[in-house]
C-alpha cells in the first residue's frame, strides 16, 4: 500500500454540518476501541468449541481477511470523507440507487442488530456479579444511556471512549500477563495451542473459526461514518486504521494463546465467562468482580461506537436523500444527529426483545460481508474517478482478495442466520420503495 502526500485539511475533508473534532489519536483509539470490544470478552469459549486449543490461527487468519477489506476503506474514505461510509460509496460506484440504499441499510441493519447484542451482553452475567436485575428491561435502560452520550456530542463520545479504551485494554494485559506468570511457574500446557478437536480438519476448522473470530475485528468500518468529523483524513485515517486493526490482531493472538495454555477447550468452550475462567485458572490475585467490572466496560464501550455509527450512517444516508430529511437534522449547539440517534436506539431498543445473543452476533457478520463487497467493488469502479485532494491508494489486487475473502465467509454462514440477515435485506427493499414514493428524488451526484 502506499499513500500520496498531506495537502491542506479543507481540500481533503471540505465543508460539512458536523464538527471535525477527530484527532489522530482519538481516531486510532475509536477504532481500537471498537474492535477491541465485548467480542473477544464473549466469543473466545465459542471459538475454542471450533478449534480447540489452536485458537490463535483463527484470530490470525481474521486478522488477514480484514485488512484486505480494510485497505480499500482508507482509499475510500481519504477520496471521499463524508458522513454515511458505504453506502456514500455505493453511491457513486454504481447506478442502480437501490444498491447504495440496500448497502447503508445493511450497515444501519448490523449497528442496531450488534447495540442489541452488546446491550443484551451489558445485562448478564458480569453484571450480574454486581446486582440482580431483568435482563431485558435493563438493556433497554442501558441504550437509552448510550443515545444521552452521544447526543452529547463526537467529542465528548471520543473522549469517554479513550478512558474505556485503556480499561478494555488493561483486562486483556491481565489475561496474558496472569498466564504468563502461570506458565513461568510450571503451570499451564503450553501442547495445548497447537491441538484440534478430534476428528476435524485442521483447515476446515480453522475456517470455521475464522467466521467467529471475524466478529471481533469488524468493528473497523465503523470508523467510516465518522468521517466528516476527522481533522485531516486523508493524512489521518490509513495510519490510525492500519495501526489499530494490527494492534487488535497482536492482542488477540496472544490472548488466544494464553487462553489455550491456561485452560483445555472443554473448560473454555462451557464457560460463558471465558477469560474470567482462564484468570481464574491461572490463581493471579485479580478479584473476579475487578475482571467483571473490566467486561463490562468493554461492552458498553462497544455499544457507544456502534450507536455513534449506526447515528452517522443514518444522517449520511438522510443528506443524500436515501432516508427522509428529518433524519439528517442536528442539535443546533452540539450539532449531532439528534433525530438518527433516538430512530436508531429505538429500533435497537426493540431488537433486544429476541434475546438470541449469537442469532444477533451471526447476522451482523452476514450483512457487513455484503457491505464489504461492495466497498471492496466500489474501489476498483471509482478508480477512473479522480478528486483534487491527494488521498491513499490500495493496491489492485487487495480488494479483489477482499471480495474473494467476503465470498469465502459467507459460504460458510448457518441456513438461520441466512433466514434472520434477508429479512433484514427484504425489508430494506420495501423501505426503499415506500422512500422513493414519498420522499425528496435521491441524490446521484
Amino acid at each position: 500500500m502506499t499513500a500520496h502526500s498531506e495537502t491542506a485539511t479543507e481540500a481533503a475533508g471540505g465543508e460539512t454540518k458536523l464538527k471535525r473534532r477527530i484527532t489522530g489519536p482519538l481516531l486510532f483509539l475509536f477504532i481500537l476501541g471498537d474492535v477491541l470490544g465485548a467480542g473477544i470478552y464473549a466469543l473466545m469459549g465459542v471459538l475454542s468449541g471450533e478449534v480447540g486449543g489452536a485458537l490463535w490461527a483463527p484470530l490470525a487468519v481474521a486478522l488477514v481477511l480484514a485488512l484486505l477489506t480494510a485497505g480499500s476503506y482508507a482509499e475510500l474514505v481519504t477520496k471521499y470523507p463524508k458522513a454515511g461510509g458505504a453506502a456514500i460509496f455505493a453511491q457513486r460506484a454504481f447506478k442502480p440507487p437501490i444498491i447504495s440504499f440496500l448497502v447503508g441499510f445493511s450497515m444501519l441493519s448490523a449497528g442496531v442488530i450488534s447495540a442489541a447484542g452488546l446491550a443484551l451482553a451489558f445485562a448478564g452475567e458480569y453484571l450480574q456479579t454486581f446486582i440482580n436485575v431483568p435482563p431485558i428491561p435493563t438493556a433497554m435502560v442501558f441504550l437509552v444511556l448510550v443515545a444521552a452520550l452521544n447526543a452529547r456530542g463526537i467529542s465528548e463520545s471520543l473522549k469517554s471512549n479513550v478512558v474505556m479504551t485503556v480499561i478494555e485494554v488493561s483486562g486483556l494485559v491481565i489475561v496474558v500477563v496472569a498466564v504468563a506468570a502461570m506458565l513461568g511457574g510450571g503451570g499451564g500446557d503450553l501442547s495445548r495451542v497447537t491441538q484440534f478437536p478430534e476428528g476435524t480438519s485442521p483447515g476446515l476448522a480453522i475456517l470455521g473459526g475464522a467466521i467467529i473470530a471475524y466478529y471481533s475485528f469488524v468493528g473497523f468500518e465503523t470508523s467510516a461514518n465518522v468521517a466528516e468529523e476527522i481533522r485531516d483524513p486523508s493524512r489521518i485515517y490509513p495510519r490510525a486504521l492500519i495501526g489499530a486493526l494490527l494492534t487488535a490482531g497482536v492482542v488477540y493472538v496472544l490472548v488466544g494463546l494464553a487462553s489455550a495454555i491456561a485452560l483445555p477447550a472443554d473448560d473454555l468452550a462451557d464457560s460463558s465467562g471465558p477469560l474470567l475462567a482462564v484468570v481464574g485458572a491461572t490463581g493471579f490475585p485479580v478479584p473476579d468482580w475487578l475482571f467483571s467490572l473490566i467486561a463490562l466496560v468493554a461492552v458498553a464501550n462497544g455499544a457507544l461506537l456502534t450507536m455513534i455509527m449506526t447515528s452517522r450512517v443514518t444522517f449520511g444516508m438522510a443528506e443524500q436523500g436515501l432516508l427522509p430529511a428529518v433524519l439528517g437534522r442536528v442539535l443546533p449547539n452540539r450539532r449531532t444527529p439528534w433525530v438518527a440517534i433516538v430512530a436508531t436506539t429505538v429500533i435497537a431498543m426493540l431488537l433486544s426483545l429476541v434475546g438470541d445473543l449469537a442469532t444477533l452476533a451471526s447476522a451482523v457478520v452476514l450483512l457487513l460481508l455484503f457491505v464489504f463487497i461492495s466497498t471492496n467493488v466500489a474501489v476498483l469502479v471509482l478508480r477512473k474517478d479522480r478528486v483534487e485532494h491527494k488521498h491513499f491508494r490500495v493496491w489492485t489486487f487487495v480488494p479483489v482478495l477482499g471480495v474473494l475473502s467476503c465470498i469465502l465467509l459467507l459460504t460458510q454462514q448457518e441456513p438461520i442466520v441466512w433466514l434472520f440477515g434477508g429479512g433484514f435485506v427484504l425489508l430494506g427493499v420495501v423501505l426503499y420503495f415506500i422512500n422513493r414514493a414519498t420522499a425528496r428524488p435521491i441524490a446521484t451526484d
